[in-house]
């Protein structure tokens, strides 16, 4: 009599396959997905005895679906312009935690709680290296990072001040010309220090540099806080003083900031910023590098995970480092949903890294991986798994049609 449990386990194995296909054509929208696909293999046989030459006569007793691998190939890397978007490109799974529960995932469609940490679409907080005033410590356990709107950049204060600027050569004994300069003090408030210049004679300047009483807790006119000499040879390039003038004291501050102390670049590579030709007195540019205190305005995320922040005060700074982990086997990771896994005894341990280190892939920050399933592959496979549900179930009939027959023997 036929075994109806032989196409029954086709059936049954086939079911499984057109399940796995129809599942993985439902999510080729999914972020991050990763599809997967069903493998065969045959069962036990019956040995029925052996050929005259000694050969086992076997009978088979069907299939079994004997796994389900995720394919782990790399999706399409689309741009979204999102700055909480995350892509991996290559290997590694982002971790992420929910009530002391870790999950990884390749979906970087990531978004900003209420109390400022990066979290998944789940509210799992997404783990990293987080920052402190600026330095990413990666020898630190992971923990969630925070990109708070409300994040300050510290005030700093000004250490060095450069001003490019001509004097006029055909300006008369006693003429001025002015350049104001905006420094910050340690409390981050700004102060207006003015240089002014006046000629004493060819090629020869006196200068000063003064700031309003006011600011320094004085009364009166403006408080001069250096003076000194400028020398020009006959082409106009400045030769005195040779070298910055060092170490300039200012304050302390009536609003209870330190004093400061600047340098004043005068060269740059050998050459004089400060010239002394025919034409207009002018200032072409001043800088500086303090800075006043600045909120967060946007971030950006870097290829090795760094979280770049800018602020309103247009000082950057690390927020914090996005972690990536990897496993010896990822066919091993339990699918959980949401496009999570969780770690198994076969997948092993998850080992957790910086990106584009130990193996692991690189991140492109505004962007995401879109899912690995490729339609027509699928169509290919749907309709390999329908040709095969067909035909068992062909023999399920056959076998009905002979056992009917060979009851029918008996009548």
């Amino acid at each position: 009599m036929p075994n109806f449990s032989i196409p029954l386990s086709g059936l049954t194995a086939e079911s499984t396959a057109l399940s796995a296909i129809a599942n993985n054509l439902s999510n080729q929208n999914t972020t991050g997905y990763k599809g997967t696909t069903v493998l065969f293999s045959d069962l036990f046989y019956q040995s029925l005895g052996t050929t005259g030459s000694g050969d086992p006569i076997q009978e088979g007793a069907g299939t079994q679906v004997s796994s389900n691998p995720a394919l782990f190939t790399q999706g399409s890397v689309s741009a979204t312009g999102v700055p909480t978007d995350v892509a991996i490109q290559g290997s590694g799974f982002f971790a992420v935690e929910k009530n002391g529960i870790t999950s990884y995932t390749r979906a970087g469609d990531f978004s900003l709680d209420q109390s400022n940490y990066l979290v998944t679409s789940l509210g799992q907080q997404v783990l990293g290296y987080p920052a402190v005033n600026g330095v990413v410590n990666t020898g630190t356990a992971i923990g969630p990072i925070q990109l708070g709107v409300g994040t300050i950049s510290p005030p700093a204060a000004t250490s060095n001040v450069a001003i490019s600027a001509n004097l006029n050569a055909s300006a008369n004994v006693g003429d001025t010309f002015s350049t104001p300069v905006t420094v910050y003090a340690s409390l981050g408030a700004s102060h207006i220090l003015t240089f002014t210049y006046t000629n004493t004679g060819p090629g020869a300047w006196n200068y000063s540099i003064t700031i309003p009483a006011a600011d320094v807790g004085a009364t009166g006119n403006p408080v001069v806080v250096q003076a000194g000499t400028l020398a020009f040879n006959n082409t106009g390039q400045l030769i005195t003083p040779a070298a910055n003038v060092a170490a300039i004291p200012v304050g302390p501050f009536a609003d209870g900031a330190a004093g400061l102390s600047f340098n004043w670049q005068l060269y740059n590579n050998g050459a004089g910023l400060l010239t002394q030709v025919a034409g207009p007195s002018a200032t072409t540019s001043t800088t500086q590098n303090g800075a006043g205190s600045g909120s967060l305005v946007n971030f950006t995320i870097g290829s090795d995970g760094t979280v770049t922040g800018t602020f309103s005060n247009g000082k950057t700074q690390a927020l914090g480092q996005l972690a990536l982990a990897s496993f010896a086997n990822n066919d091993g990771l339990q699918l959980q949903g949401n496009t999570d896994f969780t770690p198994t005894l076969a997948s092993g341990s998850p080992v957790v890294g910086i990106p584009g280190t130990g193996g692991l892939g690189t991140l492109s920050g505004g962007a995401l991986e879109l899912s690995n399933v490729d339609i027509a592959t699928e169509f290919a496979n749907l309709i390999v798994a329908q040709r095969g549900f067909e035909a068992d179930a062909k023999a399920v009939t056959t076998f009905d049609q002979i056992t009917q027959d060979t009851i029918n023997l008996k009548q």
